[in-house]
């Protein structure tokens, strides 16, 4: 019944309900270009690409997109080019004084930033593009070309590819300026859960026709709903370190004595979120690529264990990573020593610190000491699918909702969006209780 309530009470704000309708309306155009098929390539003819992406990391890589991917559409490289773009630009704003002058200059600084990142990003979707077309060109038959191979076909798909890439970013750069939530991130994570229920149709039918049936499902869909728990519990869990701020004196008609409040400062215990797993990821693919360049015994077992995204060696490493770029991001993202500073300008302290660099110095050391278990704790839900897996013979498109980027990613967006619809909603209430004769007297 409360549930119902909130329902009606979103669709009374006029504002939020509109943004709702065009974040909706937006994500209906980018799930609609994900089906348009690249002009010049037969529909028909896209079974091995489809058995090419049902696995392995090209899986991984269609789910981010939603499919684009195996289906060969002008969305195929989907919004990733533009989240690498933005990974690269802030990495290079740790070493660059000319992005860090920009990070301090505020909202004009944030869009130049911006216009590098999107220059960037077409620059990243033109190396990609023909790398995509000259993997269609290995793996579709020959009559799936329409146009053959011809040099306008691969010059005019690549501007099609690149095209499609930047108007997905302008669809989620539109959807956070005018709709509910991250932009981007709702292009991820739309794209995420169209594979969902593909993926639990496959693995029902799968119980059913072999060993498990009904009971087995059961079992894994408990799993399933223990596992997305935890992954709220990591998003939303907080250290919280006592503030404590200065006496001081007011003069309201007569001078009173008003006595310092003791306020909070949130430490997450995950505060890198998903990046760990994105850099994890990207560097996963080194090896692979590297090992491509020989022919020798070696580099094929390094191929065939870092291809597998389920294997042993694959998942260790995986995880090493995950905990050391953990400690990295954290680091850059979270700066102590200005949050040292804007506690000591406004008065603040933590109790039995003294402010300025010993107050930085502790928050740094309950940083590394939450980020331990944040980072171990992030590195068991990624590798989670492979552990589901092995232990439970479990599907491996529907083993991806089990942990790893997909379901942080769903978590993390989800959460996110929640929090901006609920605080329209709390406004809406404080406006509200304003409007009435007693509370405008009780707020005077």
């Amino acid at each position: 019944m409360k549930f119902i309530n909130t329902i009606k009470n979103i669709w009374k704000i006029e504002e939020l309900k509109n943004r709702i309708l065009v974040s909706l309306g937006l994500l209906l155009v980018y799930r609609f270009g994900t089906q348009v098929v690249l002009p010049g390539i037969d529909a028909s003819q896209l079974a091995n690409l489809a058995n090419q992406t049902d696995s392995g990391l090209l899986g991984l890589l269609n789910a981010f997109t939603g499919g684009a991917f195996s289906n060969a559409s002008i969305f195929a490289l989907g919004i990733m080019p533009y989240i690498s773009a933005s990974i690269v630009v802030q990495l290079m704003g740790i070493a660059i004084p000319y992005l860090q002058k920009l990070q301090k200059e505020g909202e004009s600084g944030r869009k130049k930033i911006n216009q590098i990142t999107r220059w960037l990003t077409i620059a990243i979707t033109l190396v990609q593009g023909p790398g995509y077309i000259y993997n269609l060109f290995n793996t579709l038959p020959q009559n799936a070309f329409l146009l053959g191979d011809s040099l306008s076909f691969i010059v005019s798909s690549v501007i099609i590819l690149t095209t499609g890439t930047i108007f997905a970013m302008w669809l989620g750069e539109k959807i956070t300026d005018k709709g509910i939530g991250n932009g981007i991130s709702l292009l991820i994570m739309v794209g995420i859960i169209a594979n969902l229920p593909k993926a639990f149709l496959q693995e029902f039918v799968s119980r059913f026709d072999g060993s498990g049936g009904l009971i087995m499902v059961l079992i894994e869909l408990a799993i399933w709903f223990a596992i997305i728990l935890a992954a709220v519990m990591l998003v939303m869990a907080v250290r919280q370190i006592p503030v404590q701020y200065a006496r001081r004196s007011a003069t309201g008609g007569y001078e009173k004595n008003v006595f310092g409040s003791r306020q909070y400062i949130p430490l997450k215990l995950n505060a890198s979120g998903v990046m760990p797993i994105i850099f994890a990821q990207a560097i996963m693919f080194i090896p692979v690529a590297l090992a491509g360049l020989s022919d020798s015994d070696a580099a094929q077992g390094v191929t065939a264990a870092f291809s597998d995204i389920f294997g042993f060696w694959y998942n260790l490493v995986f995880a090493l990573l995950i905990i050391v770029f953990t400690y990295f991001y954290t680091a850059i993202t979270v700066p102590t020593n200005k949050m040292a500073d804007d506690l000591k300008r406004s008065g603040g302290f933590i109790p039995g610190i003294r402010p300025g660099s010993e107050t930085a110095e502790y928050l740094d050391r309950i940083m590394s000491q939450i980020t331990l278990p944040g980072s171990v704790f992030l590195a068991i839900i990624a590798i989670f699918p492979a552990i589901i897996v092995k232990l439970l013979g479990v599907q491996q498109g529907w083993a991806l909702f089990f942990g790893g980027t997909s379901l942080l990613i769903l978590v993390g967006v989800a959460i996110d969006t929640m929090q901006q619809v609920n605080s329209y909603l709390l406004n809406k209430h404080y406006d509200g209780l304003m409007k009435t004769g007693k509370n405008r007297k009780a707020v005077a």
